[in-house]
């Protein structure tokens, strides 16, 4: 099954993008996969402190996928799954689509702020050409109503 592979961070534009890919996946009898990268820099701490402070990202990266995931789940009769990788955003995002064969679309959201569409759109969008999938962005500002209709 081709899978919708989406990035959930803390940023607005995400909530489109998890839209996006479940519309799409539930129109087209596909998956979502739902990836979380923590960086590194979260947890350069004294061995145990960094324990506590990955094993808290990983419990706040749980509870914000379950309110996207109960949503798909709902509206949408998709079952997404969860992957949380430890890393550079950037790389570990490159390297979830390289290990899973089924990922067949990566879904960015790209911000509205005005200045630029987010440091993960810029990079991967300049190294798209390289990528085995296509990108597909989604822009953070789009309504639900407009998500509906391209989906």
């Amino acid at each position: 099954m081709r899978k919708f592979l989406v990035v959930l961070d803390d940023s607005r534009e995400c909530l489109n993008a998890m839209r996006f890919a479940a519309m799409r996946a539930a129109n087209t009898g596909g998956g979502v996969e739902v990836l979380s990268v923590i960086p590194p820099e979260e947890f350069n701490h004294w061995i145990g402190v960094g324990a506590i402070m990955r094993e808290e990202a990983r419990e706040r990266i749980e509870v914000h996928f379950e309110v996207f995931a109960k949503w798909m789940r709902d509206k949408q009769n998709i079952n997404p799954e969860l992957v949380i990788r430890e890393g550079e955003p950037l790389r570990e995002i490159l390297a979830q689509v390289q290990d899973d064969s089924d990922i067949g679309v990566l879904v960015l959201g790209a911000a509205t702020d005005g200045k630029g569409p987010g440091p993960l759109v810029t990079a991967l969008t300049k190294s798209a050409g390289d990528l085995p999938v296509p990108i597909t962005i989604v822009p953070g500002d789009m309504t639900k109503d407009r998500l509906e209709a391209i989906t």
